[in-house]
Order: C-alpha cells, then structure tokens, then sequence
C-alpha cells in the first residue's frame, strides 16, 4: 500500500477531499520526522511508536580494500509496534 492508496482509502472512508486528506497525512509525516530528528519520540497508542534508537560504535570490515573500519556511534528511526496491532497482525496475515 502506497502513501496515495492511503490517502484514497481514507477519503473514501471519511467523505473528507482528497486534498485535504494528503496536506493532513503530509503535515503528520513532517511532524513525526521534524520530532524524530531532534530526538523525540512519537507515542500513538494502540498503534505503536516511532522511537529513536542509539546504535553503538563498532568495527566493520570494507571487503573491497580488506580493511578495518570504525563505524561511529549514531542514532536510526524505528517503529515499535503495540501489542494489540501485533496481536491483530499475528492472527490475521496468512503465509
């Protein structure tokens, strides 16, 4: 599914225009990375969270040169599902 198939379908759902729609789903994706991006993370309960995570340093090897490199600590995105979502994935989706 696609940003656009979400926009679609919650148009569709709410009567709301479409325009309105993608500037609403717009502003929540740059509100979620603007707060991400400074380090805060974003709760949405009985959806999940979005979560800055800290990766270590560690040392990695460049196979091309046969080389050793240090891989400097740093911070990635990631989402954590709540257990209700999980739960609702776990039982519904079928392999």
């Amino acid at each position: 599914m696609t940003k656009a198939d979400i926009i679609a379908e919650i148009a569709e759902k709410t009567g709301i225009e479409k325009v309105v729609v993608q500037a609403s789903v717009e502003a929540f994706m740059k509100s979620v990375k603007e707060n991400m991006s400074n380090g805060k993370n974003v709760y949405l309960r009985g959806f999940g969270s979005f979560i800055v995570k800290k990766r270590a340093e560690k040392t990695g090897r460049n196979i091309s040169k046969n080389t050793t490199i240090i891989i400097p600590a740093h911070f990635i995105p990631a989402f954590k599902p709540a257990k209700t979502f999980a739960s609702r994935v776990k039982k519904n989706v079928k392999a």
